[in-house]
């Protein structure tokens, strides 16, 4: 159960607490607090098996916003997937900058850039990933952190890429201390292919930032590169 699945249920047992303390004084039937606080429950449930807590996220961010620098995070963050994913010759089918867009585009979780890694599994699974491609892999899950990084010096995204790697280390069957240093050694690497590429990185951060495609975040990164090469 995530934590604004978390935060519902606290919600549900505070209006409860409040409705029997101050319910007698203001002359509030009991049938009030106890609806909205099963109804609460009922989407808390709801949210967290079948949306997989995207509701409440939709919610918060919706009640909320997303503050200037967390948006201009975020939209760094998968920039930086996305470059590197290019430049590493792995596909993409798609990507989403919030919670809604990624539940419209029918994408799990809170959003980011969706590469067709279905192969890398199959062949993970079956002990023919070389070592190579798997290094290419931790480059594009680490991209992100690295574009943080530049921007401001430090990552509060990352921990669902950094995941990946341990998945993979576990695959493997190798120390999850390795899995360490190779995020720090992709990190690295993904830094320094997005300062090679600075021109098409704040093209690509201008693209994304107006929602535009994929096929057409390729052609603007094609000729940004030719133009920079």
């Amino acid at each position: 159960m995530n934590q604004t699945s978390l935060n519902l249920i606290a919600i549900t047992i505070f209006t409860l607490t409040m409705s029997a303390l101050v319910g007698p004084f203001v002359n509030l039937s009991p049938l009030i607090p106890a609806g909205l606080a099963f109804s609460l429950l009922v989407l808390g449930t709801i949210d967290t098996f079948a949306l997989q807590g995207q509701g409440s996220m939709i919610l918060i961010e919706g009640i909320e916003g997303i503050s200037p620098e967390k948006r201009d995070r975020i939209l760094r963050h998968e920039a930086g997937h996305f470059l590197v994913a290019y430049l590493m010759n792995i596909p993409i089918s798609g990507y989403a900058l919030n919670t809604l867009e990624a539940f419209k585009q029918g994408q799990t979780g809170q959003g980011g850039v969706r590469f067709n890694d279905q192969e890398l599994w199959i062949q993970l699974q079956k002990g023919q990933l070389s070592a190579q491609r798997i290094d290419q892999y931790c480059t594009v899950w680490m991209a992100g952190v690295a574009a943080e990084i530049l921007a401001y010096e430090n990552a509060q995204g990352g921990l669902e890429d950094r995941g990946k790697i341990r998945a993979v280390w576990t695959q493997l069957k190798r120390p999850l201390s390795d899995a360490n240093l190779k995020e720090r050694w992709a990190t690295l690497q993904a830094q320094t292919l997005i300062e090679q590429n600075q021109s098409a990185y704040t093209a690509l951060v201008e693209a994304m930032e107006q929602r535009i495609c994929v096929e057409e975040c390729y052609q603007i990164l094609e000729k940004t590169l030719k133009i920079s090469a």
